[in-house]
């Protein structure tokens, strides 16, 4: 089964360099394994746009626009065998967070593909 992760963070932050290594290690481990298929930081909302349909019409709007309490800040794509599997890698990952930026206020949204 594939599953997303999506990391949603109320105040957007960068990972410290030991934090960094740490993901590296775990994500090189798991794309050597075959289970990582994807992954990517997004740059923030400023830098993007948001294509809306409201009231029957289509409307394009350049970042900035409505602050939103919480920001998708990065993603990652697993093949794995089954929920359990994903939700205990997301449990690692965040973990890492934990231990090297504690006072980073982050979750990490496991979704499986349709």
């Amino acid at each position: 089964m594939r599953f997303m992760y999506v990391l949603v963070a109320e105040k957007p932050m960068l990972p410290n360099p030991a934090l960094r290594e740490a993901i590296h290690a775990m994500a090189d481990r798991e794309v050597k394994a075959g289970r990582m298929l994807d992954t990517g930081a997004l740059l923030p909302r400023t830098a993007g746009a948001e294509v809306r349909i409201k009231d029957g019409k289509l409307s394009v709007i350049d970042g900035p626009f409505m602050e939103a309490k919480e920001v998708v800040g990065g993603y990652a794509i697993f093949e794995l065998k089954d929920k359990e599997e994903a939700v205990a890698r997301a449990v690692e990952f965040m973990q890492l967070h934990l231990d090297h930026m504690p006072d980073w206020e982050l979750s990490c949204e496991v979704r499986p593909f349709m």
